[in-house]
C-alpha cells in the first residue's frame, strides 16, 4: 500500500501536469472554435492523451526510475497516444459526416421538400434529424394550407366581384333611366333600387362578419340563451318567406333548452341554416327543425331540407366560404329574389359562431335531402 505522503505526492504532480496540458488544450480549443468538428476532437483527443503522459512521465520521473524504464514508460505513452488519435479521427469523420446529413436534411427543408430520416445517425444525431423530418411535414401541410386558402380567397373575391357587379349594374342602368325621364313609372323604379341596395347591403354585412371571425375579432356577449326562443324567432321572420316559395317550415323540440352564448351571433346560425335550408327546397317540400339534448351536456340543433343532397366528395366544401352548390341545389337567381343575394357565405359564418362558441357543426346527407347538425354546450356545461 502507498504512504499516503507518496500517494500526495503522485497525485499532486500528476494533477499539476495534466491542469497545464488541459489548459494549452483549452486555449487551442478556443482558437479553432471557427474550425471543423474534426480538428477540435483532434484537439480534445490530444489534449486528453499529452495530459495522461505528462502526468506520467512527470511521476516516473519524479520516483526516479531508471533511464530504461523511463523509456519504456514514453513509448507506451506515445503508443497509446497514436491509438487514440486514430480513434478520435475515425470518430471525427464520423461527426463530420452525421453533420454533414443534417445540413443537407436542413437545406431540403428550406427548399421546401419532405424529408425522411434515414437512420444512419446516432442517437442524437437521429432525433434532430427525425426532428427536422417532422418539421418539414409541418411546414410542407402549413404550405399546403395557405396554398388552399390562398385559392379559396382569390375564388371568393372573384365570386363577391361577380355577385356585386350584377345589382350595382342594374343600380346605375335604373338610375341613368330616372335621370333622364325614360320611367313611366319611377315609385316602381325607386323599389326595385331598394332591394338592389339591400341585397348589396347583406352582402356587405357577411363580408365584415365574415373578416371578424377570421380575423379572431369577434366580440361575443355570453349569457344564458333560450334554443326554443332562437328557432321560434327565426322561424316566424323566415315563415313569409317559406310560404312565398310554397316551402313548409316544422319545428320539433324537446322542453325549453337553455345554452350559453350570444343571442345576436346564435341567431344568426339559426338564421342562415334556414335561409340555406329554404333556397335549397323545391316548391311543396318541408324543412324540418329539431332541437333536443345529447346526453353529454351538449345541445343539438338540427335542419333537414329536401334539396336532393350534396355530392359526397364536396360535403368537406359546404362550409368554405364562397362555395356554390351544384347545379342541383342552387336556386335559379331572380332579381329580387332575397335569399340569392347571398355570396355563399352564410355556411362559413355558422361554422365560425358556432365555433367560438366552443360548439360544432356538420353536414351529412339524408333520403331527399341533407342535415345540418349543431351542437353546442348546455349552461353549466364544463368548458
Amino acid at each position: 500500500m502507498i504512504p499516503l505522503p507518496d500517494l500526495l505526492a503522485i497525485v499532486g504532480i500528476a494533477g499539476v501536469a495534466a491542469l497545464l496540458v488541459g489548459a494549452a488544450g483549452l486555449l487551442a480549443l478556443v482558437a479553432a472554435r471557427r474550425a471543423s468538428i474534426m480538428v477540435q476532437v483532434v484537439i480534445v483527443v490530444l489534449s486528453t492523451v499529452l495530459a495522461v503522459g505528462a502526468g506520467t512521465i512527470a511521476v516516473a520521473n519524479a520516483m526516479y526510475l531508471s533511464e530504461h524504464d523511463l523509456l519504456v514508460t514514453g513509448w507506451v505513452v506515445v503508443v497509446g497516444g497514436v491509438v487514440a488519435l486514430g480513434v478520435g479521427a475515425v470518430l471525427g469523420r464520423i461527426l463530420v459526416g452525421n453533420t454533414r446529413r443534417l445540413r443537407e436534411i436542413a437545406r431540403a427543408v428550406g427548399d421546401g421538400q419532405t424529408v425522411q430520416p434515414d437512420g444512419r445517425e446516432g442517437t442524437e444525431f437521429a432525433a434532430l434529424a427525425a426532428e427536422l423530418a417532422d418539421a418539414s411535414r409541418r411546414l410542407a401541410d402549413s404550405r399546403a394550407e395557405v396554398a388552399r386558402i390562398d385559392a379559396s380567397r382569390r375564388e371568393l373575391i372573384a365570386w363577391i366581384s361577380h355577385d356585386l357587379r350584377t345589382p350595382l349594374a342594374g343600380l346605375r342602368a335604373m338610375a341613368e333611366a330616372l335621370e333622364d325621364d325614360m320611367v313611366d313609372d319611377p315609385a316602381r323604379y325607386h323599389a326595385q333600387m331598394r332591394v338592389q341596395v339591400d341585397r348589396v347591403s347583406s352582402m356587405v354585412d357577411d363580408l365584415f362578419e365574415l373578416s371578424r371571425i377570421q380575423s379572431g375579432a369577434l366580440a361575443l356577449e355570453m349569457e344564458q340563451v333560450s334554443l326554443f326562443d332562437l328557432v321560434s324567432d327565426a322561424v316566424a321572420e323566415l315563415l313569409p318567406l317559406a310560404r312565398s316559395r310554397e316551402v313548409t317550415i316544422v319545428e320539433s323540440r324537446a322542453g325549453d333548452l337553455t345554452v350559453t352564448g350570444d343571442a345576436r351571433e346564435l341567431s344568426r346560425v339559426v338564421g342562415n341554416l334556414l335561409m340555406n335550408a329554404i333556397q335549397h327546397s323545391p316548391p311543396g317540400s318541408r324543412i324540418e327543425v329539431t332541437a333536443e339534448e345529447t346526453g353529454d351536456e351538449h345541445v343539438a340543433l338540427s335542419v333537414t331540407d329536401a334539396g336532393g343532397g350534396i355530392p359526397e366528395e364536396d360535403l368537406a366544401k359546404v362550409f368554405r366560404a364562397g362555395w356554390r352548390g351544384t347545379p342541383s341545389r342552387s336556386p335559379s337567381e331572380a332579381p329580387a329574389d332575397p335569399i340569392a343575394a347571398g355570396a355563399g357565405l352564410g355556411l362559413a359564418i355558422v361554422q365560425g359562431i358556432v365555433a367560438a362558441h366552443a360548439g360544432g357543426v356538420s353536414v351529412r346527407n339524408v333520403p331527399g335531402g341533407c342535415r345540418f347538425d349543431v351542437t353546442l354546450p348546455r349552461v353549466g356545461a364544463p368548458a
